[in-house]
Order: structure tokens, then sequence, then C-alpha cells
């Protein structure tokens, strides 16, 4: 018996998703639930938040990608996930450029080391 991998998740922009879902990543679950969610200017920052945590449940998903522009409206939880998996990493998008300093795991990274540690 073959186990099966663990997916890749997204949460961006229309072109982003896009992108990611012609490179084949598009996946439904038993419960035909996606693997992604399009966000839109208008969507509600309440529906993003029940998708994160969506994802953040789903024991078939190993790395969350979130748009940083849109991860900065859910900053709270990501900042409160702490287990390893699923990993959620910031990207940027074609609209905002990436910021490095608001990116949680450079955050926690750079919490773990001092500066002498770099000597």
């Amino acid at each position: 018996m073959s186990a099966r991998g663990k997916l890749l998740a997204i949460i961006g922009d229309e072109d982003t998703c896009t992108g990611f879902l012609l490179g084949g990543i598009g996946e439904l679950n038993k419960k035909r639930q996606p693997n992604f969610m399009v966000v839109e200017k208008d969507t509600p920052s309440a529906d993003i938040e029940e998708q994160l945590k969506s994802f953040l449940g789903r024991q078939d998903i190993a790395i969350i990608l979130i748009s940083q522009s849109i991860a900065d409206v859910v900053r709270h939880i990501i900042d409160a996930h702490n287990d390893p998996i699923p990993t959620i990493l910031e990207i940027p998008s074609k609209d905002a450029p990436y910021d490095p300093s608001k990116d949680s795991i450079l955050r926690r990274a750079k919490g773990m080391f001092s500066a002498e540690d770099f000597r």
C-alpha cells in the first residue's frame, strides 16, 4: 500500500492561483473541497480567515502558499500558527512586492538568532 503525498494549498489573487493551477496543484479532497482560494478585492476577511483555518485543519495539506498582501489580512492567524505542518509560506503577487520584514517565518528565524551568531 503506497502512502499518498500531501498537497500544496494556495490563497491568492486570480493570476497567482491560475498560475499554480496550470502548474498542476489543483485538487479536490473526498469532501469535494478545493486546495485553493481565489481572493478578489471584495472578498470579506472573514471568508479568508475561514479558508485559512480550514486549510490548517486538513490532514492532506503540507504547505499553504499565501500572497503576502492577503497574509496581512489574516496575520493574527498566521502568527498564532506554530505547527511545522502545514507550513505557511508568504509569496509576492503581481500587485504587491514581497516585504521580508512582514514574513512570519523570517521574523521567527530572526528572533532565534542574535547578531553574534552571524559573526
